[in-house]
């Protein structure tokens, strides 16, 4: 005996506004299943999980009949007609870690201290110091769980300085303690590469190598 599948259910949401508050509807003429509950406002739907569920798993359905001859479409935001257009970010809202380091030519003025201070908010944990010959550098410390990590994290930093043609100086100031240092030698101070430089660091995990946190019982 072939199977035999119950017609579809089709109820309208006007019909459903207009019954009493707090109402309960029970679909029925599909198998026996979990039943779930939906409020829509103060009236409570019931249904059975596979009957077709006519207002959407996550709100989205299509319209009925009615609603179309209303054209409800075009009184609303994001109709047909809507132009969706696709910008493609410029550099200026790129993250830093993700442009890469051009070559600074010997001519070129080092940045401001404004500018610097300006693009150290796009990096985490660097700050601006002043080096011996008065021009800027920004400076990063690392407090690792021991020696062997303090050497990981170098070799981590420099083999992402390495593939970035732009190298730090590096210094394992103690077993537990790594400092980082960028400036662009050739213009005596700052340039965008030490910051483009810092961002592609702070993507460098480092959890694993950080000192581990004391449990108290």
């Amino acid at each position: 005996m072939a199977a035999t599948s119950s017609p579809p259910c089709h109820i309208s949401v006007s019909f459903l506004r207009q019954l009493p508050p707090c109402t309960t509807v029970q679909f029925l003429g599909f198998s026996p299943a979990i039943l779930t509950h939906r409020k829509l406002g103060r009236l409570t739907v019931t249904r059975n999980n596979l009957a077709q569920d006519f207002l959407g798993d996550f709100g989205a359905r299509d319209p009925y009949p009615e609603e179309i001859a209303s054209q409800f479409g075009d009184k609303v935001l994001g109709n047909q007609s809507t132009e969706h257009k696709i910008l493609i970010p410029n550099a200026s809202v790129l993250s830093l870690s993700q442009l890469q380091c051009s070559p600074v030519s010997p001519s070129m003025a080092p940045l401001s201290a404004e500018d610097a201070k300006t693009l150290l908010h796009k990096v985490l944990g660097w700050s601006i110091v002043e080096d011996v010959a008065g021009g800027l550098k920004i400076r990063c410390m690392w407090k690792v769980r021991d020696f062997g990590c303090g050497v990981e994290l170098i070799n981590r930093i420099s083999k992402v300085a390495e593939a970035s043609g732009h190298y730090p100086s590096l210094h394992l100031e103690n077993p537990t303690q790594v400092r980082a240092e960028l400036s662009t030698a050739s213009i005596g101070g700052l340039s965008m590469n030490d910051f483009i430089m810092a961002a592609k660091i702070d993507d460098i995990k480092t959890s694993d190598l950080s000192p581990r946190k004391r449990v108290w019982a």
